[in-house]
């Protein structure tokens, strides 16, 4: 296992849109320090899509080298493209990395069996654990249970990082033996309860002790406990719909002061009133101070 909290890390720039890697570093460390268990690198909340494969392996070498004797590194290498996909794959582990996440091909809407030989090609270019990346919302196909049954045969495909509601597709996950991760935040503690072990998550940014905490009382028989902690960070889930992903979450780590900079197009700052609406979840949440 990868850990219980992976953080999926944003990516700061510099004001001139070039990757600030010292300020990733910095980010990296303060992670660790303060609830995740690893980070994922260059995934949806980096921008990776924006990111330039040189851009992306300065990061993971970064990132292994700020964090890698204390936490997990999971390399964001899967794109649209199955042999670019392998490629980075390739190049990642070879810098050191923990586990590799491979989201389903967006764009080329590919038919089932055809995600089935993505995944095969990529996990042949390297012996790391695959975190299969399952995010229908974002890639427009759904990776299909009888097709997770299949992933589940590649022998380095360990996990999945299931960002869908559906609790019967999750369950069916766990009765494969492969790791269920909250892919969408407010479901880590129902995928709890039906065996995952923690989360691929964005509000650790900031809300990574309670996450953890929520995480160990539930698997020390403390439900009820562990549902309160859940509750209480309505906030979070909350900030997290205020806009796309990664806009509300890095607007809240600027306004906690950590300067972690701006977005690169198509990403765009937040507008006055998301601004005041991501202020208000911090202040609500106790985390910020009111003003």
């Amino acid at each position: 296992m990868l850990g219980e909290v992976l953080t999926a890390i944003l990516t700061p720039f510099y004001p001139d849109g070039s990757v600030n890697v010292d300020k990733f570093r910095e980010l990296a460390r303060h992670l660790v320090d303060n609830g995740s268990d690893g980070i994922v690198v260059a995934g949806t909340t980096g921008e990776s899509p924006t990111l330039s494969d040189d851009e992306k392996l300065a990061l993971f070498a970064a990132a292994v080298d700020a964090v890698g004797d204390r936490a997990t590194v999971v390399a964001g290498t899967g794109t649209y493209d199955t042999k670019h996909s392998a490629h980075l794959t390739k190049k990642a582990t070879a810098l050191g990395v923990d586990g590799i996440l491979v989201v389903t091909p967006y764009y080329n809407k590919p038919p089932q069996r055809a995600i089935v030989r993505h995944f095969q090609e990529i996990a042949s270019a390297t012996d790391k654990p695959i975190v299969v990346y399952n995010i229908p919302s974002r890639v427009v196909v759904n990776i299909e249970s009888e097709t997770i049954q299949e992933l589940a045969k590649i022998p380095n495909v360990a996990a999945v990082k299931q960002a869908n509601d559906d609790l019967t597709q999750a369950a069916r996950i766990v009765a494969t033996g492969l790791t269920l991760y909250a892919g969408d935040d407010n479901l880590i503690f129902p995928f709890l309860e039906l065996g995952g072990v923690g989360g691929v998550c964005v509000h650790t940014h900031v809300w990574g002790p309670q996450t953890k905490e929520m995480i160990r009382r539930y698997k020390d028989g403390d439900v009820e406990d562990a549902r309160r902690l859940n509750d209480e960070m309505a906030p979070a889930y909350e900030l997290l719909k205020i806009e796309t992903n990664p806009i509300p979450i890095k607007a809240a780590m600027n306004l906690l002061g950590h300067e972690l900079g701006g977005y690169r197009l198509p990403m765009v700052d937040p507008t006055e009133q998301e601004l005041a609406q991501v202020r208000s979840c911090l202040e609500r949440a106790g985390v910020l101070q009111s003003v």
